[in-house]
């Protein structure tokens, strides 16, 4: 789409309200709010795959055709989509940039728990539609206070959504699996001499002393997104204590 002679990506200009100049004639029967909607209604209930321009028009009883008077392309569908699904972020406690990374990451996985189809989203550069970018924007606001750079907080707050992403894609396919859950005890005694022959010795350790586990539990979750949480945010703390003076860009 083009706004003011300038070529803009995808669904940019409607995400952000800016909708073309209608045509005179009769008035529209949907609209692109109508139409997202519908996007993340067949997202909830059938997955990723079920949003498209065509199960939408047929859901909603118009052509495909008729559909592009108001999304131009399946690309710009998505873009629409993936920013209404994300929705807005809620408030951080304000009580420290920890506890508000904490909370900012937390209520990422409490989304992609919610949509998990949002994963499959394809991800074609930085966001830049408007509930993508106040997650963002709340994220650097809590930085704000520790001294980095403008540079160093964006690098932060990458840092947190991809491990954000990471966690919430294990977990999905964790909880997707059918395989027949694996006895620990089990693969233990088969593995633990053969791992010390086969000269493994750490590995040997963690087994025989009950710490490495494929036993995948809700307590397991947590504490392996504790840790992983806790040591990004020791190293955004040191980060912070090498660059007391750094502020600005």
């Amino acid at each position: 789409m083009r706004e003011d002679g300038v070529r803009l990506p995808p669904g940019l200009a409607l995400s952000w309200g800016v909708y073309p100049v209608q045509r005179r004639g009769p008035k529209p029967a949907l609209s692109v709010e109508r139409i997202v909607a519908t996007g993340i209604e067949f997202g909830d209930t059938q997955g990723f795959e079920a949003i498209s321009l065509q199960k939408i028009a047929a859901h909603l009883g118009v052509t495909t055709n008729a559909m592009y008077r108001y999304v131009r392309s399946k690309e710009e569908l998505l873009v629409l989509v993936r920013d209404a699904a994300w929705g807005p972020p809620p408030p951080l406690p304000g009580t420290g940039w920890r506890d508000d990374s904490a909370a900012w990451v937390r209520a990422q996985l409490d989304r992609y728990g919610e949509r998990p189809w949002l994963l499959d989203m394809p991800i074609h550069g930085a966001p830049v539609t408007p509930n993508l970018l106040r997650w963002a924007e709340v994220m650097l606001q809590a930085l704000d206070g520790t001294g980095l750079s403008h540079h160093d907080n964006l690098g932060c707050v990458l840092l947190l959504d991809g491990f954000v992403r990471a966690h919430a894609s294990l977990m999905r396919q964790l909880a997707a699996s059918d395989a027949e859950p694996v006895q620990s005890e089990d693969v233990g005694r088969f593995l633990v001499p053969r791992l010390a022959e086969g000269n493994y010795p750490m590995l040997t350790k963690l087994y025989t002393t009950a710490e490495y586990s494929d036993d995948v539990d809700e307590d397991g979750v947590d504490d392996d997104l504790e840790f992983g949480l806790t040591r990004i945010l020791d190293g955004i703390q040191v980060l912070i204590s090498l660059r007391p003076k750094n502020r600005g860009s």
